[in-house]
């Protein structure tokens, strides 16, 4: 391949420049991901010697990883002859160059030491990066002209990565960029969907998740108790699955779940936006054994469940709602520390940004559920709701001990 010519957005522009510090922060769908996977696979071409770790934060698996990415990359840059793609790492076949995947929260300050001979490191998702991992990571990387390029949808304004590239001083030898959805000239349509959904329903929600500003009323979120993490679902586990039936501009949701201990795992989840009734069984199809367990449902549709029960679904049942089942369906999900799988993205949005009202004149926190952000919520509490109902009413079913009075 004697000359790659690599289309790339105007925005990242900037970020083809030499420079130490390379960041990109936005909402989803800009690109960013994509512009720093096409720019390693291409530095790695030019230099067959040269090594690259990318890393986040926490990494259980590679799946977690961006290998998947970049190994799309180098198919479609026809980079194949480039390579020699490996269960784990992605070495040069040119030289000794090799590219690696890590958790930054695996790192010590010693075994960090393994990384002082690269010459890039790349951190993907880098608003959830910690303090001590960025103070390990920035030393590490040392070579002359080395890289660090980061990668990230901002949350907080106090996060590490914004604290270091958009605070008042950062690093001189820097460039970083603001990259949304308007900057990518291959918006794929799906996600132009799921923007337009989230605009004209949801201002907050599009502002942070699709322009990339930080996340407001933070102290109004109602769920804090939660993590995203990657893990093996329990092959014994008792599956709980609860649906939220969608409208014409709304989501239908399907999600599944299981509680061990104190933990509440969520590992798949079916989301669709304007879904027909006949097209229910086809994205419930989407959660594996959907119709292996029980499913209890939103009652505002009975007509949609006796549906779903002829069409393969006779284990669908109606929630049994009731004062205060809202209520206290959140308070017994925050009862857990809930796990959500990565790929449950809508779940992770919907965590994210449910919260309580806010009053528009003393913008104090009211004692009342936004009833907004809450599709996946309210089938998450319709799955537990066997759950909560049993841990309520166990005094109930406990063995009538009588009082026993002696006569002498």
């Amino acid at each position: 391949m004697s000359t790659l010519q690599i289309k790339t957005p105007a925005v990242f522009a900037p970020l083809l420049k030499p420079a130490r510090y390379k960041g990109a922060h936005g909402g989803r769908g800009s690109g960013k991901s994509h512009f720093f996977g096409e720019y390693v696979i291409e530095q790695h071409i030019i230099d067959q010697a040269e090594s690259t770790v990318c890393v986040r934060e926490v990494q259980k698996s590679l799946d977690q990883s961006v290998k998947k990415l970049l190994e799309l990359k180098i198919e479609a840059m026809n980079a194949g002859a480039y390579f020699d793609v490996q269960d784990a790492r992605i070495k040069s076949t040119g030289g000794p160059g090799i590219i690696i995947f890590q958790g930054m929260q695996n790192h010590t300050a010693d075994s960090i030491k393994s990384l002082e001979g690269y010459k890039r490191a790349w951190v993907e998702e880098a608003q959830s990066l910690s303090q001590k991992s960025l103070d390990l990571l920035r030393p590490t990387i040392r070579l002359p002209g080395s890289e660090l390029l980061f990668s990230w949808n901002p949350n907080e304004e106090t996060d590490p990565v914004d604290a270091l590239l958009r605070g008042e001083k950062p690093p001189p030898d820097s460039i970083v960029v603001e990259a949304n959805y308007r900057d990518n000239p291959y918006l794929p349509d799906v996600l132009r969907a799921e923007m337009e959904y989230d605009r004209s329903r949801d201002p907050d929600k599009y502002r942070h998740v699709w322009l990339g500003e930080y996340a407001r009323n933070s102290q109004a979120r109602v769920f804090r108790n939660w993590t995203v993490e990657d893990f093996e679902s329990s092959k014994g586990a008792t599956y709980r699955l609860g649906a939220d039936w969608g409208f014409s501009v709304d989501p239908s949701v399907l999600i599944r779940c299981y509680i061990d201990g104190k933990r509440l795992y969520i590992d798949h989840e079916a989301y669709m936006v304007g879904c027909e009734i006949d097209q229910l069984p086809d994205l419930f199809a989407r959660v594996p054994d959907s119709q292996k367990w029980f499913i209890t449902a939103d009652t505002a549709r009975p007509e949609t469940i006796s549906y779903m029960q002829r069409h393969g679904y006779p284990k669908i049942n109606a929630a049994v709602k009731g004062a205060k089942s809202v209520e206290e369906g959140v308070e017994f999900l925050k009862s857990f520390d809930i796990v959500v799988h990565p790929r449950c993205v809508h779940t992770i949005d919907e965590l994210t940004a449910y919260s309580y009202e806010i009053d528009d004149l003393t913008g104090l926190i009211l004692p009342k559920l936004a009833d907004k952000d809450n599709h996946v919520i309210d089938a998450l509490r319709y799955a537990c709701e066997g759950a909560r109902r049993a841990t309520r009413d166990k005094s109930w079913t406990q063995p009538f001990k009588p009082q026993i009075k002696y006569i002498v």
